[in-house]
């Protein structure tokens, strides 16, 4: 297995551009499964990914904390955006689609909630809250995608 590809992100700029980064690779029954504490930008994230996706840097991407999902139909597809901070439990995500949402793409915050429905072949990114409010990524999967052929990292 390959190491993990570990990004400084030094501003909000760096972590919107590894969401529009990511947008721009994802396609159908892909997982992308932010890790990390609060305040470490997970959903600022999500919301460049979403906005490139949908092609709309001005669309309204409320976090989905109360209603633990927002599905989108984007450019590159649908997108389950979900938030599971709040959830009791896996066993709560049949009635949000769950199964539905695995053949679309697929956006988790708080995923250590999935328990064993945790997909195997997901992107993991954990982010990380330094000093001076910069951050770091840890990319874990995806590694026909995050690199060149020769290993150079694409972002």
């Amino acid at each position: 297995m390959p190491a993990p590809l570990i990004l400084p992100l030094p501003d909000l700029s760096a972590t919107q551009a590894l969401g529009r980064h990511l947008a721009s690779i994802a396609r159908a029954g892909d997982c992308i499964l932010l890790e990390g504490p609060l305040g470490a930008g997970k959903t600022a994230l999500a919301r460049a990914f979403l906005r490139a996706a949908a092609g709309d840097e001005a669309m309204e991407v409320p976090s989905p904390s109360f209603t633990l999902v927002q599905i989108y139909d984007t450019k590159i597809g649908q997108v389950f955006h979900y938030d599971l901070w709040r959830l009791d439990g896996p066993d709560s995500l049949t009635e949000l689609d769950w199964e539905d949402a695995l053949d679309a793409i697929v956006l988790v915050e708080w995923p250590e909630r999935l328990g064993a429905l945790r997909p195997e072949n997901a992107l993991t990114i954990a982010l990380r809250l330094g000093e001076d409010e910069v951050r770091e990524a840890t990319l874990s999967g995806w590694s026909d995608r995050l690199s060149l052929p020769d290993g150079e990292p694409l972002v």
